[in-house]
């Protein structure tokens, strides 16, 4: 079997199994909430799984497209999102829930312009990087442009506020930068001015500080700020080496917060173990593995840098969910990729599969051998 084909194999194969796993984990995670609080103990599930619809048709999308065709629109993408992330942050336009405001309703869901703007910026810059290849040190053609890109597009995310997203958005382009050629000087020099940003960015806010100190310290406030890492902590050892059951999870129980989207992982510790939770990690290294072989495979520079941001994406996200999950990052927001409930970024995860999917097809085409003439 062509190797591009393995790869897409087990990408298609890693990401469907986590899915699965993802809508059993949903429904026992949310079940009691979702009926405490709408009556309906299927109300979550019943939303994921119309999400699943509604991505899969997207990723079968992008899976088809010509992504050569759609380069000559990159830059009327990356507009439109400009644009949807302006029209946000107005108020009785944009959705606020919790003193944020990211989503935008309609007919009862949500959709979070960010995240389609994950997708949009790692396609632009690989087309950026793409035509700017011998020159990706320059910094007035070159970095200063793309910065400028960057630093408008997580301003606007910035203010919502979403500093995680930011964040995770500008690492990507980071690494584009670096597989592009860019100058370890340059990007050490890029990486040392923005840590102050970031430093001014959590002190400035008092609830980014008291994450950090719940990450730091959480036993010294087990009530307040240290609570939910805590009760995570409670879930996975709870679990111990085969979990509690499916179903029998005690966290999830009104103790947990966020424990059908942000914290899932912890209940999959609880209830399926460690057993389960290295699943869940195999399962995601070896998601990652088929789409980095399938990286590079690929023959032309856009399609690897495309490629690159999109696998970089799947594998930021997974690292800092895991990580926050079990303690070894400070709190925040991201979900886990395929598993977690929320509708967007599992919208926005679909696309990037598709879109994967699109470059391995490509790439499995450009290598297979032609046929020998007979003799």
């Amino acid at each position: 079997m062509n190797p591009v084909r393995k790869a897409r194999t087990l990408l298609l194969g890693s990401a469907a199994i986590l899915i699965a796993i993802g809508v059993v984990m949903i429904y026992s995670a949310s079940a009691i909430n979702a009926h405490d609080r709408f009556g309906d103990s299927a109300y979550y599930l019943k939303r994921h799984l119309a999400y699943l619809f509604v991505g899969g048709a997207l990723a079968y999308a992008a899976s088809s497209v010509s992504y050569e065709a759609l380069r000559q629109r990159a830059r009327l993408l990356l507009g439109i999102c400009v644009v949807l992330l302006v029209l946000v942050l107005v108020p009785h336009i944009g959705h606020s829930t919790g003193g944020a405001r990211r989503w935008f309703r309609l007919l009862g869901f949500s959709f979070q312009p960010s995240e389609l703007l994950k997708i949009v910026m790692i396609f632009y810059m690989a087309d950026f990087l793409d035509r700017r290849k011998e020159a990706v040190s320059d910094l007035k053609r070159t970095i200063g442009p793309a910065l400028i890109v960057l630093g408008l597009c997580c301003g606007l995310i910035f203010k919502q506020p979403d500093f995680g997203t930011a964040v995770s958005i500008a690492l990507v382009v980071f690494v584009l930068f670096f597989a592009a050629g860019l100058k370890l000087r340059y990007l050490a020099t890029l990486a040392l001015c923005t840590l102050p940003l970031i430093i001014l960015a959590i002190v400035s806010q008092p609830y980014r500080m008291k994450r950090l100190l719940a990450f730091l310290h959480p036993w010294e406030d087990p009530r307040g700020v240290g609570f939910q890492i805590i009760q995570s902590f409670l879930a996975f050892g709870s679990g111990g080496i085969f979990g509690t059951g499916l179903g029998r999870s005690q966290q999830k129980l009104f103790f947990l917060p966020e424990s059908h989207t942000d914290f899932i992982f912890s209940i999959i510790g609880e209830e399926a173990g460690f057993i389960g939770t290295s699943a869940v990690v195999v399962l995601f290294i070896l998601l990652i593995f088929g789409g980095t072989v399938i990286v590079f495979r690929s023959r032309t520079f856009f399609a690897q840098l495309f490629g690159l941001g999109l696998v970089s994406l799947l594998a930021l996200q997974s690292i800092i969910n895991l990580g926050v999950s079990t303690g070894a990052l400070p709190t925040k927001g991201l979900s886990l990729p395929f598993i977690s409930y929320g509708g967007s970024a599992l919208l926005a995860n679909l696309v990037a599969l598709g879109f994967l999917v699109n470059l391995s097809r490509h790439a499995e085409a450009a290598h297979e051998e032609p046929e020998q003439p007979a003799v």
